[in-house]
């Protein structure tokens, strides 16, 4: 798991971006899983000023999100479709047939998810995905106790969840119970996995994820079996990090590396 910290929330934003630019300009036809709320909506910023600026094209870009709320359509202002398409994709050229997210009205919500699991796997799985993790190191809506072999299923929040997003709502009584979710297996299926994590009140998760036990309680801490995981996190959500200086010190090895090919002659 390789440890990145950077000063604050826009510098994580665009060092996350640099990852995925990479890799959309690498292979034009990439598979990415993307995630919702506050913290990936700088990193979707920068890919709208790199597409209009630097010409960054997502034209055979597939995506798959990683969940969206059981009972809104998919113009409510709260669910993660309208997110995604007010945040990213109407400002990009990607081809919205290559767009997935769960339908949270689903008539049969089993067979949906298979299908979902399915579409992953047709699409040859995800190359990149981009996560966030809750305050209790939850990641997706996969919350804590949940099985870390789970499958793209149905899932009741934690009170604990439906406290932190009635913000987006107009009260708590608002706020969706069950949602549609990527599993934990799902998600470790993915060939790289960046997780992203800003503010004091991501630390005490940052650090359970990177270096505490793998456990169901903390559904983050999975990704300590993935062979390839970047954490990209502010100086504030690395500030309970036991090992920062070691990571700190491999960084600068890494940036050190870098600048030695780079100078050498092709």
């Amino acid at each position: 798991m390789r440890v990145i910290e950077e000063p604050d929330k826009e510098t994580v934003s665009r060092r996350a971006a640099e990852f995925l630019a990479e890799l959309v300009r690498r292979r034009p036809d990439c598979v990415l899983g993307l995630a919702t709320g506050s913290t990936p909506l700088g990193l979707y910023q920068e890919l709208i000023h790199q597409h209009r600026e630097e010409q960054l094209d997502f034209s055979q870009v597939v995506t798959f999100n990683l969940d969206e709320y059981v009972g809104l359509p998919p113009t409510h202002s709260q669910s993660y479709r309208h997110f995604m398409q007010e945040n990213l994709f109407s400002q990009i050229n990607i081809n919205p047939e290559n767009t997935h997210v769960p339908d949270g009205r689903a008539l049969d919500f089993e067979a949906h998810c298979e299908q979902y699991e399915r579409a992953i796997q047709e699409a040859g799985g995800i190359d990149l995905q981009i996560l966030g993790v809750g305050g209790d190191g939850h990641i997706a809506f996969n919350e804590p106790g949940s099985s870390l072999g789970s499958r793209t299923r149905l899932k009741t929040l934690a009170p604990e969840t439906v406290r932190d997003n009635a913000r987006f709502f107009e009260s708590e009584q608002e706020v969706p119970r069950l949602a549609i979710t990527m599993g934990v297996g799902t998600i470790l299926e993915s060939r790289r996995c960046l997780l992203m994590a800003c503010g004091l009140n991501k630390a005490r998760a940052v650090q359970a994820t990177v270096e505490g036990p793998v456990t169901a309680q903390v559904t983050a801490s999975a990704l300590q079996l993935h062979r390839d995981v970047i954490v990209i996190v502010d100086h504030d959500a690395a500030s309970m990090l036991a090992r920062r200086e070691y990571y700190r010190e491999v960084e600068e090895a890494e940036r050190r590396l870098r600048a030695e090919r780079s100078s050498q002659p092709s």
